[in-house]
């Protein structure tokens, strides 16, 4: 058998995550023609056929997808090289895509970013904000480095590294009646008069977790129903006298105290919080950038989080029920 490269080992590798020759070839920044070749020549030298063209997308055959996913291991280790290299002499530089959750992206990217990227200045730093499943998916399929989510996900091949833990508020609308409380708890609320981020957003699951009753249990419910994906159109309806929403700590930070009294109310102990993470995985590359990332973030934090005891945080959401 002839030797196989690993420009070959890629260009299978693209085609499998794009199902298409040509948008493979784009992101291998190769002609389609040369790429169609190349893995024509590999099939060839294999004797074996990697995919089946007849179908639109085009699909792996069995045998394809074996040899796809210890490619990856191929390619990982091959990568792993160029990563020793660089640690044993001290560098932290290269690409490094990022995932972000919606929910933690306005708020929590401000407080570390500018100090990562005067650091480091080595590293192209590429962030693109995603929900939960997305980030798990990209980990799986190595198109992403690393994910900053919600934990505990529990799924195997990948590795969870806490952060810090971010209390639930709740965010009041003027009269509501919650506001006679100088605190609350989970059996204070509802969901009848509760804005939701729509479906795919692990949030939305957290504040019905938290709240711990079904949609539509009391028969006077609000006769608005709007679910949106951004916290802060919720903090507008809320403002317009429209019910309450639930918030994740850092997103009350930019509001001033005097008014932060008017409209929001913290929970009594056991206090709801969420765990937040860098995620990657069991296979990971660029591990000094990971720890970099980690340490940024990390000492970024507002003290009020890292101080979070753990005596209050009795009632943990997890990112999955």
């Amino acid at each position: 058998m002839k030797s196989i490269t690993l420009t070959q080992l890629s260009y299978i590798t693209a085609v499998s995550q794009y199902r298409n020759f040509g948008k493979a070839a784009k992101s291998c920044f190769v002609s389609q023609p040369t790429l169609s070749m190349q893995i024509q020549k590999l099939e060839e030298e294999l004797e074996v056929t990697l995919f089946d063209r007849s179908k639109k997308p085009v699909e792996p055959t069995a045998i394809g997808q074996k040899i796809i996913e210890q490619t990856q291991v191929v390619l990982q280790e091959a990568l792993r090289i160029e990563e020793l290299i660089k640690t044993e002499k001290g560098e932290i530089s290269g690409s490094f895509t990022l995932g972000i959750i919606p929910t933690l992206a306005p708020y929590l990217l401000p407080l570390f970013l500018e100090k990562f990227t005067t650091n480091y200045p080595s590293v192209k730093l590429i962030v693109e904000e995603l929900q939960t499943q997305q980030i798990i998916h990209q980990l799986k399929e190595d198109t992403i480095d690393a994910g900053i989510l919600v934990t505990p996900l529990h799924i195997k091949g990948i590795i969870e590294r806490p952060i810090f833990n971010e209390p639930f508020l709740a965010y009041l609308s003027p009269n509501h009646p919650l506001l006679s409380l100088e605190k609350i708890s989970d059996k204070d609320l509802s969901l009848d008069d509760i804005w939701l981020l729509n479906e795919g957003h692990c949030f939305r699951d957290q504040a019905i977790e938290v709240c711990k009753k079904i949609r539509g249990n009391n028969p006077q419910r609000k006769n608005l129903v709007f679910e949106s994906g951004n916290l802060e159109t919720l903090k507008r309806l809320v403002d317009q006298k429209f019910g309450y929403t639930l918030l994740p700590w850092l997103a009350t930070m930019g509001i001033p105290a005097a008014e932060k009294k008017k409209k929001i109310r913290v929970f009594k102990a056991p206090i709801p919080i969420r765990e937040v993470s860098v995620a990657y995985s069991r296979s990971f590359l660029k591990k000094s950038i990971i720890e970099a990332l980690y340490k940024e973030i990390a000492s970024s934090i507002p003290n009020e989080l890292k101080n979070l005891k753990t005596r209050d945080r009795v009632i943990e959401i997890s990112s999955f029920k």
